[in-house]
């Protein structure tokens, strides 16, 4: 197995697991995939960008009380890569998930994750994630290259 597959193999199963739990309010295997060595940086759809472990655990808490009743969560991979103890991940999470004990509605993240290998393991070290435009075509008057 090439070293993007095992990568792919292993990450893949634990970030659709962790963001299972955290859509059904459990934020421990979401923080359990992110480093606890800094620099360590999240830009959150929901406004906040922080840097430092201590911050990036005190969001996703936040995050995690937000969501509950997870009736599906997928992860949709558009791209991967490896590069010695670095590697990232691009894709679009969709859920179906209540949030602040609001009906259970459908939402898509485009999400980008980079990891580095730290004795062995791939751990988060960013995470950039954002809501779809209503409209991705360019902009009149524009080309799309």
């Amino acid at each position: 197995m090439s070293e993007p597959d095992e990568f792919l193999s292993g990450t893949i199963n634990h970030h659709v697991r962790a963001e299972e739990a955290i859509h059904n309010g459990d934020p421990l295997p979401r923080l359990e995939m992110w480093s606890r060595k800094d620099p360590v940086t999240l830009f959150g759809a929901w406004g906040p960008c922080k840097s430092g472990s201590e911050e990036v655990t005190r969001i996703s808490r936040w995050v995690a009380s937000q969501f509950s009743d997870c009736t599906a969560y997928s992860f949709e991979l558009v791209a991967a890569g490896v590069s010695g103890d670095m590697a990232y991940t691009v894709g679009y999470e969709h859920s179906l998930r209540s949030v602040n004990g609001g009906p259970i509605e459908p939402g898509t993240l485009r999400v980008t994750h980079i990891y580095r290998r730290e004795n062995g393991e791939w751990k988060i070290v960013h995470r950039h994630g954002d809501v779809l435009p209503i409209d991705q075509s360019p902009p009149a008057g524009t080309s799309a290259t």
